[in-house]
């Protein structure tokens, strides 16, 4: 099997390292991650700049970074690293959650997603501490996905269909098992904060307090909250096919 690993984090992230490890007992293992952290970059793609690539020493693996985003990864490690196409794209580990709406910023969730669009089978993979501070345990990441490797990739991929698999960070034994899961729901509230600069000027924090519904079952976040490890199958179709249906009821304004 020929895989190609991502992240968001860069090259230098321990979470990469751990998945090509845990990978490599699947087939050839080749990685392709940004030069630098690139969190929260969503589904971003470098298109007015050059795309510099160097390679990077990393234990093991034929590796390179890209000056762009995981999209960019993706598409750069094909043309160079797997010209001839891979079997498999893994977008990973990231230290933190990718549970809910938040899968729509993330950088790991994109390098999955642009697996897709190019048609190979991809999963994201994040770790979720309990609390702030707390260890990632990617030790846990790397023995869940070698205990499950043939199911998860059993499971059924669609042409438009990628995987979103958040664990809890907790060690291995202490983790329940795994559920197959919905998206749920992780807003932030008072999103933007204005603060002063020493000079009085004005600039804007943007974060806001977390608010997680937690207690919504058959969620990715309360799979994990209850010690389980969540795995959302995702869609690149983003129509709501139900509003469309009833959107088709409307008589349309005559011109």
């Amino acid at each position: 099997m020929r895989i190609l690993v991502t992240n968001d984090d860069g090259a230098g992230a321990e979470g990469i390292l751990v998945l090509a490890h845990a990978a490599s007992v699947l087939g050839e293992v080749k990685v392709a991650a940004p030069d630098r952290e690139r969190s929260a970059c969503g589904h971003a793609m470098t298109l007015r700049d050059p795309l510099r690539v160097d390679p990077y020493p990393l234990e093991g693996f034929e590796c390179i970074t890209v000056n762009g985003y995981p999209v960019d990864c993706i598409n750069v490690g094909l043309a160079l690293l797997w010209p001839d196409g891979c079997d498999l794209v893994l977008s990973g580990i990231n230290p933190g959650p990718n549970m809910g709406f938040d899968a729509t910023y993330s950088g790991t969730v994109a390098g999955a997603m642009e697996g897709a669009i190019n048609g190979i089978r991809s999963v994201a993979i994040s770790m979720c501490p309990f609390a702030i501070g707390a260890p990632f345990h990617f030790e846990t990441g790397r023995k869940w996905l070698e205990a499950n490797w043939n199911w998860l990739l059993s499971l059924p991929n669609g042409q438009r269909t990628f995987y979103n698999v958040n664990l809890p960070a907790i060690e291995f034994e202490e983790v329940e098992g795994s559920l197959l899961t919905e998206m749920g729901r992780r807003v932030y509230e008072e999103r933007v904060e204005r603060r002063e600069d020493p000079w009085g000027r004005p600039y804007f924090w943007q974060g806001g307090t977390l608010v997680a519904y937690n207690d919504v079952e058959g969620t990715d976040i309360m799979a994990v909250k209850d010690k389980f490890a969540s795995v959302t199958p995702m869609s690149l179709d983003w129509t709501d096919k139900s509003a469309l249906a009833r959107a088709r009821e409307v008589s349309a304004p005559s011109l």
